[in-house]
């Protein structure tokens, strides 16, 4: 993904924001007619990763809710939500489990 970063910098005026630590939480750029391009993360995958972190579910939800979707003006990275798929949901209701990420 680091590669895909590179590429848009070196070919744009406005550098992509990025998230400290959650490059493997990328799942693409997204682009628009008149806005600037901005990177697109799996929002369940970073909820996983702050899970790693030692946080509950409410709290990694609360923690990407007020801390890392807010506005930093027009380059603010957007989260997606795919649809789970039963077979990799945990008990605890986020589509990957933290041990991925430890």
């Amino acid at each position: 993904m680091q590669e895909l970063i590179d590429v848009h910098d070196e070919n744009s005026d406005t550098p992509l924001l990025t998230m400290d630590g959650f490059d493997d939480c990328i799942v693409g750029i997204v682009e628009g007619f008149g806005v600037q391009d901005v990177l697109c993360y799996d929002r369940e995958k970073v909820i996983a990763k702050n899970m790693a972190d030692g946080m509950t579910r409410e709290e990694a939800e609360e923690y990407l809710d007020h801390n890392q979707s807010g506005s930093v003006g027009d380059a603010t990275p957007c989260f997606i939500t795919l649809p789970d798929e039963p077979e990799t949901t945990t008990d605890e209701g986020g589509k990957y489990p933290p041990e991925v990420y430890k």
